[in-house]
């Protein structure tokens, strides 16, 4: 009798184990499950993510770029920032408020002309931190008394080279962040982006056409030695948003003619480590079929490409081009 009951009751606990284990087993994947939904969403969503980050970051920089060097040497920024200096050296209205209500009717020409979700909300962002922080940064510690902005004002003051040139290498690499963030600054970098578009007129005149009218009616309020000293920093600032934008990884392009292909192919590949592309390509005087090789290297390997192409074909002909960047093997990864 004792048995009969004993062997329904074992039963029971084993179903009940088997309850747990499976009731464990499903919560485990749906634990999986949700890591990995997380891992999936932040993965689509991260890229827009920095993109905000690095248009705040740039914001900053700007904001400190104006606050620290241009506005203490009297140096117009150019575009919207440039004028609101001047609205302000004779109002003593904030700088930062005026940079906001002059990209308005900018940011209404960009939503018209430019168009776009994407533009409007990212030049949105751009220019409202911008606007704040240019406004709230004198209000902080660092530019009080004995702040380490306050300073750095007083140990540049009189040196207009130096001002010029913090400041341009400060706002390049913020312009250089938005540009990679894919936004804009608003101001004349609408205007330009607008004449480039429409009536086909390059970005770089674009940029200078603009920013040169405003630095030369600064010119008459600040004297025309500031208003060189700003067409140098918005020259040079202009270089360190490129730099900044595609990096400093210059590169070299060599293509070489040669009837020796193979033989210089397999030394590139064995001694400088790079891969070759074999083109075909026919000469238009001689008619004949002679290769083409393809390759690129950094600069440090030029010497060595020449060296191997000499020794192997003295009669090979040989360019060598300039590649703002490689992506991909061997190089950096190709990401965005």
């Amino acid at each position: 009798m004792t048995a009969a009951v004993s062997e329904p009751t074992g039963n029971r606990k084993i179903l009940v184990i088997r309850w747990f284990r499976y009731a464990l087993r499903s919560e485990r994947s749906g634990l999986l499950n949700h890591r990995e939904t997380n891992k999936g969403r932040m993965k689509k969503y991260w890229p827009t993510i920095r993109d905000y980050i690095l248009i705040i970051i740039a914001a900053l920089m700007q904001a400190l770029s104006l606050r620290l060097f241009f506005v203490p040497a009297d140096l117009a920024s150019g575009g919207v920032s440039g004028i609101s200096q001047l609205i302000n050296h004779f109002t003593g209205w904030p700088i930062g408020v005026m940079i906001l209500l002059g990209n308005v009717p900018l940011f209404a020409l960009g939503w018209r002309f430019l168009g776009g979700y994407r533009f409007a909300l990212r030049t949105a962002v751009a220019v409202l931190m911008y606007s704040i922080f240019t406004d709230l940064l004198v209000q902080t510690s660092l530019f009080a008394a004995n702040g380490a902005g306050t300073r750095l004002i007083n140990d540049l003051q009189g040196d207009i080279f130096l001002n010029s040139l913090y400041g341009a290498i400060v706002s390049g690499i913020g312009y250089g962040l938005v540009y990679r963030a894919r936004g804009t600054s608003g101001g004349s970098d609408i205007l330009a982006r607008i004449l480039s578009h429409y009536r086909g007129v390059p970005m770089t005149q674009s940029y200078l056409m603009v920013d040169t009218v405003v630095i030369l009616g600064a010119g008459f309020v600040f004297g025309w030695k500031a208003a060189l000293y700003a067409m140098i920093a918005l020259y040079v600032s202009g270089l360190v948003a490129e730099t900044t934008l595609e990096g400093g990884g210059t590169v070299r392009t060599a293509m070489v003619v040669t009837s020796e292909a193979d033989a210089i192919s397999e030394r590139v590949l064995e001694e400088l480590q790079r891969g070759v592309t074999i083109l075909e390509g026919t000469g238009a005087y001689t008619g004949a079929e002679r290769p083409v090789l393809y390759c690129v290297i950094t600069r440090a390997e030029v010497a060595t490409l020449k060296a191997i192409v000499h020794e192997v074909d003295p009669r090979a002909f040989m360019v060598i081009g300039v590649a703002h960047e490689a992506l991909g093997e061997g190089f950096r990864p190709l990401k965005t």
